[in-house]
């Protein structure tokens, strides 16, 4: 999604605009080669490119992850939108690398949203994303991308061949779990997770996605502590389901609902001795935070005022949660933020890229203090896909993957700072300042149609960010591991040109 639109990005909008409906005998997916190449004019990607991001080569014995794909594309047609047959044909299997964008924009007005195939079509300029590879994602007009986007999940850049190649495997020997039968895969990657954060917080449940993790560990902690209210700071952000959605800041994303179901007080990020104050009433389970507000404009929570807040919850009884779902795993430059600055956490939740940028995978890794009423009853919290073998088969390979690329990534994360640092400098006018840390940065914008105006020039241009719904005047980028200094330096050469062309449009 992109910040409210400007008058050029509405006009280009309307411009673009999906006709109403699918014309019969044009819902077609396209045959073809099926071939990932680019052309040297639409973003081909250089043999440096290609590379990026090969660190981890398949364990001896085990097939090659670039084994030869023999997929071929079916044609077959749409029905018409006014026509509802008995038995409606179910699409090809659908390859990528050949969606015909129509088709596709058409399947998601119809069966999804028409705002969604808008924005859509918007991001793409009328093409769909059809195959990636390390840092860059092709489309099906033949044009490449940058990925700085993505909202965090690729920090190892697209199919990393380490991780795809471990759930190959486990794909070729049981891909699911029977959930009553002990699995050793799903075992063997919550002591790797543990280990992975030093042993000092070595209960593990495993979860799909962020919000997953956030509820559970509110859940835990009021379980454990006999309390009811929870902690949350102002600009952060949690999820979106019911009790995720409670913590989250933003009333925005509460429109329309007249209540979510945990009792929560948000507290405000510069206020050392909130924690203090809320806890000496009694009934505070657990204070959450993030340590960069990531939808907040990679804002990051000051350390001194952190470590008064876990040092005065764990004084009150009040479990500490550091929500590092986006901001964790090297993205930041630690393996935990929380834990490199000596905070004294009940728990980091972490996910994203903890499944490698190829499944969904999140995690609360916590004390057996907070993990206790999962211990004495494992069936008090579960889900069907929880500790899923496929996912749980990534982990290993995502988290040894993502150590061998963190001095890269700590390259990467000094040049990208000094580049935006002087690209704001240079654009004064427009930019009010640059935040964040490691690979997670925000460029503030003096007004929201400043902001506007830069993401339809990137997207123009060929860089794909993520810009804060609940903070419309940044725009965040999230460069990944695989991405090269070659690629940073074209990424923040675009970065400036639409900055430039933005520049001559808004009045500020």
């Amino acid at each position: 999604m992109t910040p409210a639109p400007t008058a050029r990005a509405a006009q280009e909008a309307t411009a673009m605009a999906d006709p109403a409906t699918v014309s019969p005998g044009t819902g077609t997916v396209s045959s073809g080669t099926g071939s990932d190449t680019v052309s040297p004019d639409s973003g081909a990607r250089s043999p440096a490119d290609r590379d990026a991001g090969t660190a981890i080569s398949p364990e001896p014995g085990t097939h090659s992850p670039t084994r030869p794909d023999t997929r071929t594309a079916a044609a077959t047609p749409d029905p018409a939108p006014s026509v509802r047959p008995a038995h409606p044909a179910h699409p090809a299997h659908p390859d990528t690398r050949d969606a015909d964008a129509d088709v596709v924009f058409g399947r998601l007005r119809a069966h999804q949203s028409a705002k969604l195939a808008l924005t859509g079509r918007f991001a793409g300029r009328g093409a769909v994303e059809t195959g990636a590879q390390g840092a860059r994602v092709q489309l099906s007009d033949g044009r490449s991308m940058l990925d700085f986007g993505s909202y965090a999940v690729t920090l190892l850049g697209h199919r990393h061949p380490g991780v795809t190649a471990a759930v190959r495997r486990q794909l070729d020997v049981m891909p699911t779990s029977t959930r009553s039968l002990a699995n050793p895969v799903t075992a063997a990657a919550a002591e790797c997770l543990a280990a992975y954060f030093g042993g000092v917080l070595p209960k593990v449940y495993f979860g799909l996605n962020g919000s997953d993790a956030v509820e559970v560990s509110v859940k835990l902690a009021r379980l454990a502590s006999g309390r009811d209210r929870v902690l949350a700071v102002n600009g952060g952000f949690h999820g979106k389901t019911l009790g995720a959605l409670a913590l989250t800041h933003s009333p925005l994303f509460r429109a329309g609902l007249r209540g979510c179901a945990v009792d929560v007080t948000h507290i405000d990020a510069a206020d050392p001795g909130a924690v203090a104050r809320e806890a000496a009433r009694g009934d505070v389970a657990a204070v959450v935070f993030e340590p960069v507000q990531g939808e907040n404009g990679a804002r990051p929570i000051a350390p001194e005022v952190l470590r008064r807040w876990t040092r005065d919850a764990r004084a009150h009884g009040v479990f500490a949660v550091a929500d590092e779902i986006q901001c964790g795993l090297r993205r930041c430059g630690e393996r935990s933020v929380a834990l490199a600055e000596g905070l004294a956490v009940d728990a980091v939740l972490v996910g994203k890229p903890l499944g490698g940028g190829v499944v969904p995978l999140s995690a609360v890794v916590c004390t057996p203090q907070l993990y206790a009423p999962l211990a004495a009853d494992p069936f008090l919290h579960s889900a069907t896909f929880g500790g899923h073998p496929l996912s749980c088969a990534a982990l290993p390979a995502a988290l040894t993957a993502i150590e061998e690329r963190a001095a890269h990534g700590a390259g990467l994360a000094t040049a990208i700072e000094a580049g935006l640092r002087t690209l704001a400098a240079r654009h004064s006018r427009l930019v009010r300042g640059v935040t964040g840390r490691g690979l997670l940065w925000g460029v503030d914008f003096a007004v929201p149609h400043a902001a506007g105006e830069v993401v339809v020039e990137l997207a123009s241009a060929g860089l794909v960010v993520s810009p804060c719904l609940s903070r419309p005047t940044t725009v965040r980028l999230l460069p990944s591991l695989a991405t090269t200094h070659a690629q940073l330096a074209e990424a923040l050469g675009i970065l400036d040109g639409a900055l430039t062309l933005a520049g001559s449009a808004v009045t500020v």
